[in-house]
């Protein structure tokens, strides 16, 4: 371990121990005056310069450790001062942060000062290259019990985090098993019924109107190919034939070939992930595509499709999707209610989305699913593949 290295962390560490004396104080005063309304300025300051050096010494000590010390803190929602600190108020780091504040200059001023003091006598020198890792490294656990969430936590979390997915994703159900009914019920029932009923009339009019009987006859047939329509349709909607018999690639390709928009498509895919994980992430590609085709106004977009081995949580790797446009940008994924469902749908197999689209584009939806590949027999995904899914109109 680099203990000049160490060292350095030891005077930052050291300076940045007063400024969190004075941050303390700041937090103190703060509060004291939020019944009047100045201390909600004040402590709108504080928590930002608060995370700055939170997140400073985070970095120190996965630097130390030589393991990752994530910012765990809960992303900011869009909207007004209000929307936005009640979810600082809920997130539990923030209270952690504020408790480190208080007990971390002592730590800080006393480990810091004890490395520079064996550094700096010349009869202690030996003592400082043996002492100096173990003291750092004993600093960063500290660092690292206040400003990360333990395993148990983390646990606990994914828990909770899954329960609220679950009972979501029940509720999308619901409302998906009464958008089913009503399409069976004013679609191909209703058709079937009118098929019903030019039957009987046509067998009613056979002996005395039989041209009358042919047309009724070619009515019903029309609407037996209209039924057939609406339930094909429907099938769609639950699960797609083609995401069945070829596969998450297969089904993305064929819905990019609709697009007006010209789609390059590369998968490089080894394997075949679990269908419910093939569904969720098939549907929530086609929610992207008909959100280019609708709304940005791009002249190209693209769809990646890949398999990272071992990055999953469970260790069984993470499915991911990217899909692009290089239209206006400026998407909103709270916006509307078509990637709400897609975030509900991955959210069931502890899926993520996330959505990047700066103003003037581009436009980069990532949709994330730990998963691992079964075989795919019959074909070959290893390799990786780019295609151009279609040309423009």
């Amino acid at each position: 371990m680099d203990r000049l290295r160490l060292t350095g962390y030891a005077v930052a560490q050291l300076f940045l121990a007063f400024v969190l004396i004075v941050l303390a104080v700041v937090w103190i005063v703060g509060g004291a005056l939020v019944v009047v309304w100045v201390g909600l300025g004040i402590l709108a300051g504080a928590l930002p310069a608060t995370r700055w050096i939170a997140n400073l010494h985070r970095t120190m000590a996965a630097r130390t450790l030589g393991q990752p010390v994530p910012v765990p803190y809960r992303p900011l929602p869009p909207g007004g001062f209000v929307v936005k600190a009640r979810v600082v108020l809920a997130d539990p780091m923030t209270w952690r942060d504020l408790g480190w504040v208080f007990v971390a200059p002592v730590v800080g001023i006393v480990v810091s000062v004890l490395v520079l003091v064996l550094l700096l006598a010349v009869v202690t020198a030996p003592l400082w290259w043996f002492l100096t890792p173990p003291l750092m490294t004993a600093r960063a656990y500290f660092d690292r019990f206040f400003l990360a969430y333990s395993r148990a936590e983390k646990l606990e979390q994914r828990v909770q985090a899954l329960t609220e997915s679950r009972a979501e994703v029940v509720d999308h159900s619901a409302a998906e098993l009464r958008r089913l009914e009503r399409d069976l019920h004013d679609g191909a029932q209703a058709r079937l019924v009118a098929l019903s009923m030019n039957l009987g009339m046509a067998d009613a009019a056979f002996d005395e109107d039989p041209e009358r009987a042919r047309q009724l006859v070619s009515d019903a047939r029309a609407a037996t190919t209209a039924a057939i329509g609406d339930l094909r349709s429907v099938v769609r909607g639950i699960h797609p034939p083609v995401l069945a018999d070829r596969g998450l690639a297969g089904a993305v390709e064929a819905i990019a070939l609709d697009m007006a928009v010209p789609v390059s498509l590369d998968v490089r895919l080894a394997g075949r992930p679990p269908a419910p994980v093939e569904s969720a992430v098939y549907f929530g590609v086609a929610e992207c595509l008909a959100n280019i085709g609708k709304h940005s106004g791009a002249a190209h977009a693209w769809i990646t499709l890949t398999h990272e081995a071992g990055g999953g949580d469970r260790g069984d790797g993470v499915l991911r999707a990217v899909v692009g446009d290089d239209g206006r940008g400026g998407a909103d994924p709270s916006a509307g209610t078509g990637m709400l469902g897609v975030m509900r749908r991955l959210a069931a197999f502890d899926g993520t989305m996330s959505v990047s689209s700066p103003a003037g584009g581009p436009t980069l939806v990532t949709l994330e699913v730990p998963c691992s590949l079964g075989q795919n027999p019959g074909s070959d995904s290893s390799s990786p593949r780019t295609t151009p899914s279609s040309e423009p109109a």
